[in-house]
């Protein structure tokens, strides 16, 4: 495992931010951190980063104490601050060079990630001069330009355009097929799905869901099928709702019934169909059902 968490936790005063909380990371996967504003992730996250000392628990990260651990982690913080004065690339060599990187590698590393990001035209004006969205992007190059193994990104996406979602989205893809791990803290849950292997959504500083996403969202599927054809007889057995929806039906099952029952009954009964397929749950139903019980 990168990261093993154990009973971890933090209070500031008489609050818990982080209430015993354990979870794993493994070596090459996306793992989504997740929970509602105050659940205590961003404090999870300055623990693992070393900024922030915890109460009681364990946490190793790379097989050792975070602390040990800097030169090969990369973060990019909710609260984002670069040298405004400074030059484009002379912040990213500058940063390269405190986790240790030499100046000609960092220079090079610097200048290719600009490229990725559509900002080699800019590499040696100031920072101040970037607009915002190009800000948000220098930034989170700059939490990798060390070449990190690990990867904490804290809400990457916030401020952004859909190009430079998509831009971001790309990058943390392609961080995945060069086996690197990534742990990404965001609320949009469209994102979550389309880029995580495994989730940890925590709330109050306790773990309330953790594990693959796919398991998590066939878990809170609702026992529903969505069939496109031109219509549906009534009286399938296991069948107790039927709604139109978009030249579609979705059909309610009882407990116990299998979808490929009634998809095999429809056959049967001469029912064309167009399309045929276990209704999907979005993460955010899930997320807004879990933190509310």
């Amino acid at each position: 495992m990168i990261i093993q968490i154990q009973n971890l936790v933090k209070r500031y005063g008489d609050v818990v931010a982080v209430d015993d909380l354990s979870f794993e990371v493994e070596r090459g996967e996306i793992f989504g951190l997740l929970g509602p504003n105050g659940a205590g992730k961003t404090t999870t996250i300055r623990v693992i980063m070393d900024i922030l000392q915890p109460d009681d628990g364990k946490v190793q990260v790379l097989g050792q104490p975070p602390g040990k651990a800097k030169a090969l982690v990369g973060y990019l913080p909710e609260e984002r601050g670069l040298y405004r004065n400074l030059k484009v690339l002379d912040t990213l060599v500058y940063l390269a060079e405190l986790k240790g990187v030499p100046r000609p590698t960092a220079r090079e590393r610097a200048m290719h990630l600009l490229e990725e990001v559509e900002l080699e035209d800019w590499a040696s004006r100031k920072v101040r001069d970037l607009s915002k969205g190009m800000q948000q992007q220098l930034q989170f190059i700059a939490s990798l330009v060390h070449d990190p193994e690990v990867l904490f990104l804290d809400e990457p996406f916030q401020g952004l355009d859909p190009v430079n979602v998509e831009r971001i989205k790309g990058l943390i893809a392609d961080l995945h097929r060069e086996g690197k791990t990534v742990v990404l803290s965001t609320h949009q849950m469209n994102l979550v799905e389309a880029l995580c292997d495994r989730i940890l959504l925590i709330d109050k500083g306790q773990a309330v869901l953790y594990g693959p996403l796919a398991d998590i969202k066939r878990q809170y599927a609702p026992h529903t099928v969505r069939v496109r054809a031109a219509q549906i007889p009534s009286g399938i057995p296991g069948v107790v709702g039927m709604e139109p929806d978009d030249g579609a039906f979705n059909l309610a099952l009882a407990e116990g019934a299998s979808p490929q029952e009634v998809l095999r009954t429809l056959l049967e009964r001469g029912v064309e169909i167009e399309a045929f397929e276990v209704a999907p749950v979005p993460l955010e139903d899930i997320f807004v059902a879990v933190v509310s019980e």
